[in-house]
């Protein structure tokens, strides 16, 4: 099974930035949004590559329950 990652910036979020990223379940493609408290996209993104598997982690989890809201997985900073 693939394991695809696609990683857009977004426009900042009301406290920090937010990534949103594309992540492969199997054959279904989810979008996920992280919330972080970080100032530039930069320093954001950094943190997404830093922590990817357990952010990875977390979403598939939240697929596999059901949490997706608006179809798109919601995660916050670790």
């Amino acid at each position: 099974m693939p394991k695809t990652v696609r990683i857009v910036p977004e426009v900042k979020s009301r406290d920090g930035q937010a990534i949103t990223f594309v992540l492969a379940i199997g054959t279904v493609r989810q979008m996920c949004r992280l919330e972080t408290t970080f100032r530039t996209q930069n320093q954001a993104l950094s943190y997404l590559h830093k922590h990817r598997r357990e952010f990875e982690r977390a979403a598939r989890e939240r697929f596999a329950r059901g949490e997706i809201h608006d179809g798109i997985i919601h995660l916050t900073m670790l």
